[in-house]
């Protein structure tokens, strides 16, 4: 199957930024911990998740986004210098400019997934194991937790995340689907 290497821009946003749009909640290319904690609740995650999400996320990142500012007390992660938040074991579907791609996309289901369609958690918490020698012990956990959480919001009734599930997180619609899906059923 040929993929193209071409990077998907939507929006004058590369997709690592639309994907963390969807947490900013105000739309002012800021995202603050209780706006993770709205999009996080807006996904279906409980309470105690979405504020451990909230604090570990914004700690984690506001600083990375922020780069040669003071300190701010509020965390708050800045969309347009995403990509500076990458962690170094990622998957590598995201390049260096935020962009997606399908090729390293591709590279995890050849990889990783028995069935070559979908992931097992098992198989999204292998994505991990290699990069443990990285010595970036937040970074994994922060991956781990993301990877358990991404499962626990989009697994089929088999326990899979199809491959499509995981293109759709990867390139920034899949959220605002979830929260549309959950916001019809109420």
């Amino acid at each position: 199957m040929a993929v193209s290497s071409e990077p998907l821009v939507i929006n004058n946003q590369s997709v690592l930024q639309k994907h963390a749009s969807f947490f900013d909640r105000n739309k002012d290319g800021v995202i603050y911990p209780w706006e993770t904690f709205q999009g996080c609740r807006a996904l279906g995650l409980g309470i105690g998740i979405s504020t451990l999400a909230a604090v570990f996320i914004n700690l984690g990142l506001s600083g990375k986004t922020r780069p040669g500012k003071y300190l701010n007390l509020l965390f708050p992660v800045e969309i347009q210098n995403i990509t500076k938040a990458k962690r170094k074991g990622d998957t590598g579907v995201y390049d260096a400019e935020g962009n997606f791609d399908p090729a390293k996309f591709e590279e995890i289901f050849l990889k990783h997934s028995q069935s070559g369609n979908a992931l097992t958690l098992d198989e999204m918490l292998g994505l991990l194991k290699p990069k443990t020698s990285l010595k970036d012990y937040p970074g994994y956990y922060g991956g781990w937790l993301g990877w358990k959480s991404l499962h626990a919001v989009c697994k089929d009734k088999n326990g899979l995340v199809q491959k499509e599930t995981l293109r759709a997180f990867y390139t920034g619609g899949l959220f605002k689907k979830i929260e549309q899906e959950r916001a019809a059923r109420k």
